[in-house]
């Protein structure tokens, strides 16, 4: 049982969802809802049916992707947009209607990333070390450390959680119109059927479209995660809540990243392979979301201000 993977007394949760994926359009609905802040009641009163045209369920599904995404905050009793939900998703942000693959890597990364609002998805993305894996062994593995940890969890809920997450991520064969094109995280190809009798695979290796300024963005989370300092390649690809781990990278595609880092970040972060000592060093604080401007066109001063 790999319950090490997540710190005693951490924050989890399984289901929110309602049993459905996240969907091509719910984080521009989602964002629009809450602009300028609303009600924490807003996706669950009687008038969501009306304001999303979507059932009650799913509006509330609606809401905790958008959360558990970081495209939208919760302070007290009320929702409103964070400051990347406003980046991207705004009118004028960089890519309202999520036609960039920027986008859906970012979803996948704060849902992927921590446990607390998805612990299924960031357990099976930071736990499973074999390639190939079936459900109902990662819905087992996943009660039993549950148990072990003093988690409130069914094996029903798990093995919804792990059904959700096959649905949002692997596209089906056969599938056709909105059934094959609605579920957002499938566009990324991370999960796919692996053999007959129910198994799946992890795809791992280059990602082509993962742009090294996302890739930066995650580094820069997961770094301050560890409390800053240096981070090792070998941090970077297999430590859990990494970009390695997360985005599904090989050793040798991280350190090829780490070693573009210096230049997209304009120096403030500085790269070492001395000794067959191999890592990255904080030389000065970069400004994340600028950082992330790149990935969309936009080229800026990186550098945080003073």
């Amino acid at each position: 049982m790999r319950k090490g993977i997540i710190e005693s007394g951490t924050r989890v949760q399984f289901a929110g969802h309602e049993t459905f994926p996240l969907r091509l359009l719910w984080p521009k609905k989602a964002y629009d809802a809450v602009a300028g802040g609303a009600p924490i009641g807003t996706f669950v009163e009687q008038e969501a049916i009306a304001t999303f045209g979507v059932g009650r369920n799913m509006a509330a599904s609606m809401r905790h992707w958008a959360v558990a995404c970081g495209f939208v905050g919760e302070q007290g009793r009320v929702l409103a947009p964070t400051s990347l939900g406003d980046a991207v998703l705004s009118d004028d942000g960089w890519d309202p209607f999520v036609e960039s693959p920027a986008t859906v890597w970012l979803a996948h990364w704060a849902v992927a990333s921590t446990p607390e609002m998805t612990t299924t998805l960031y357990y099976a993305f930071n736990a499973l070390t074999a390639i190939e894996f079936d459900p109902d062994g990662l819905a087992g593995e996943l009660f039993g450390v549950a148990t072990e940890m003093g988690w409130r969890a069914t094996r029903g809920t798990l093995k919804r959680d792990v059904e959700v997450m096959l649905r949002g991520y692997v596209r089906r064969r056969g599938q056709h119109g909105d059934d094959a094109a609605e579920p957002l995280l499938a566009e990324l190809g991370l999960i796919r059927e692996a053999r007959l009798g129910g198994w799946y695979e992890f795809v791992r290796g280059p990602k082509p479209t993962l742009h090294d300024a996302v890739f930066a963005y995650a580094l820069d989370m997961f770094w301050k995660r560890r409390g800053g300092g240096t981070v090792t390649a070998e941090q970077v690809s297999y430590a859990p809540g990494s970009p390695g781990r997360v985005f599904k990278l090989d050793e040798d595609e991280v350190v090829a990243r780490l070693m573009a880092m210096p230049h997209l970040t304009g120096g403030a972060w500085g790269w070492t392979d001395t000794a067959g000592l191999r890592q990255l060093q904080r030389i000065s604080e970069v400004d994340r979301l600028t950082l992330l401007a790149e990935a969309y066109g936009v080229s800026r001063n990186v550098r945080a201000a003073a």
